[in-house]
């Protein structure tokens, strides 16, 4: 299939897709709206979007992006049918994981994006912590799994399966992006927390049930329901860790 100006030549069949028409019944060209219409004039010798060699396309995308790309999304954006953006997808995460590079491209949150590979994990750790530290405290990643095994969950709930009061933390997770509201509860009218889709995304899951088994180790609901007194007043607490109570 030719494409571009300058007599440059691709084969579509490279990529494993069959060739389609961007053109419609009479002839012209698809306009923005999905009808006739002419498409902005590209500078000359550039390609159009539609035109471009698809997997690089996909790379310079992934590239800039800040969170997970849907296949649905890069379709759109790249002209291209989505049976296609998946199967090429597919085919650079392969090659990167058969070339040994030392990045990945995964499925995660719904999305696509680039990732550190894990056997790297040492060196990106010691380049990004270099002079500072970055992780959540013990206090902090407890009450973030209380929350993901427990969702949605009210902030006194956590605070009794964990024995003490969990306001600092949950704001440190709120202001991280960690866990979210999710609505209130109908018999006390206390808010709920979820955890977010940046949340999978720096766990590497694609979804809750990727989850690991940890639950059967947790109090059952029942067994804290009467600890879980709603109208306690919060502590004054510093949002970088939990109150005094929590040792």
């Amino acid at each position: 299939m030719s494409g571009g100006a300058g007599g440059e030549t691709y084969d579509i069949e490279e990529y494993g897709i069959e060739a389609y028409d961007l053109t419609e019944a009479d002839g012209t060209a698809a306009g923005a709206d999905g009808g006739p219409g002419e498409r902005p004039e590209a500078p000359a010798g550039a390609l159009g979007v539609a035109e471009l060699a698809l997997k690089p396309a996909l790379e310079a995308v992934l590239m800039v992006v800040d969170e997970p790309a849907t296949e649905e999304h890069l379709a759109r954006v790249l002209e291209r049918p989505r049976r296609a953006v998946a199967l090429a997808l597919r085919e650079l995460s392969d090659d990167y994981t058969r070339q040994g590079r030392g990045f990945d491209l995964r499925l995660v949150a719904g999305g696509w994006r680039f990732y550190s590979r894990a056997e790297y994990a040492d060196a990106v750790e010691s380049f990004v912590l270099d002079g500072q530290q970055a992780r959540l405290t013990q206090a902090a990643l407890e009450t973030l799994a209380v929350v993901a095994y427990r969702q949605p969950v009210s902030r006194s709930r956590v605070s009794a399966v964990r024995g003490v009061n969990c306001d600092g933390v949950m704001r440190t997770l709120l202001q991280r992006g960690l866990v979210e509201e999710a609505g209130t509860e109908p018999e006390t009218g206390a808010i709920l927390y979820r955890t977010t889709n940046y949340f999978l995304e720096r766990m590497g899951l694609r979804g809750l049930d990727e989850l690991p088994e940890l639950a059967p180790f947790l109090p059952e609901a029942d067994a804290v329901e009467g600890d879980s007194a709603e109208g306690i007043p919060s502590f004054d607490v510093d949002d970088s860790g939990d109150s005094q109570t929590d040792h």
